[in-house]
């Protein structure tokens, strides 16, 4: 038996909601595809000395929010055709599948907000390893170090004092004053907002599905028994 009145508007609603959830989906996987792919920082990412390489927690965390939109979206075209269906077990399914993808960002957004300068502080701590080499390392090593160097201050318009002149040879280019932790920190820290503000908006539309198909599940087997 269909539902009816109340039940059947909160119906239409889930779906629309769960549309909505499926398109903040897909503008959740486009934002990490684009942080992943982001011009600048790639080119900081993609610096290494020797064997060592930029640290990936970034990178990882991008990784996990990518897998999170696919799924997402698929959740929410699970939720849609649930809705139309008016099926108890594919909005139990739906329902499932809200309740651990909130654990989950629940449990991502406290791992963000207690590390959340820890990216910054490891992209620092590799962009002094390398300043240091390109002052005083072996030839071979100081080579490699003072492309890494420049690589920073081209892509991130910045420069430190103690390298303005290595060698009689700039590092860094004409004019550019720019502290580089500063200008690190203003990097990364940008795209965590990004990130974060996503996230509290996902978490509020997951909340009101969650409601939404709690009292569409009883609808329906309200209306069946009757």
């Amino acid at each position: 038996m269909g539902v009816e009145g109340c039940t059947k508007c909160i119906k239409y609603m889930l779906f629309i909601f769960n549309f909505i959830f499926w398109l903040a989906g897909g503008v959740i996987l486009g934002v990490a595809l684009w942080l992943r792919h982001e011009p600048k920082t790639s080119n900081i990412l993609i610096q290494q000395i020797g064997d060592k390489q930029v640290p990936a927690t970034f990178y990882i965390g991008i990784y996990i929010i990518i897998a999170v939109g696919a799924v997402m979206m698929f959740v929410g075209f699970l939720g849609c055709y649930g809705a139309i269906q008016e099926s108890q077990c594919l909005l139990g399914t739906f329902f499932a599948c809200l309740v651990i993808l909130f654990a989950c960002e629940v449990a991502a957004g406290i791992w963000g907000f207690v590390n959340r300068d820890q990216v910054s502080k490891e992209i620092k701590q590799f962009y002094d390893e390398a300043s240091e080499q390109a002052k005083s390392g072996k030839k071979d090593e100081k080579e490699k170090a003072r492309t890494v160097v420049k690589a920073f201050h081209e892509t991130l318009q910045c420069c430190s004092d103690e390298l303005n002149l290595t060698g009689g040879d700039s590092l860094c280019m004409d004019g550019v004053k720019n502290n580089c932790h500063e200008k690190i920190d203003e990097l990364f820290k940008s795209k965590l907002h990004v990130v974060g503000i996503a996230a509290a908006v996902v978490a509020v539309i997951m909340i009101i599905e969650m409601i939404f198909s709690m009292v569409l599940c009883c609808g329906i087997r309200i209306y069946s028994v009757y």
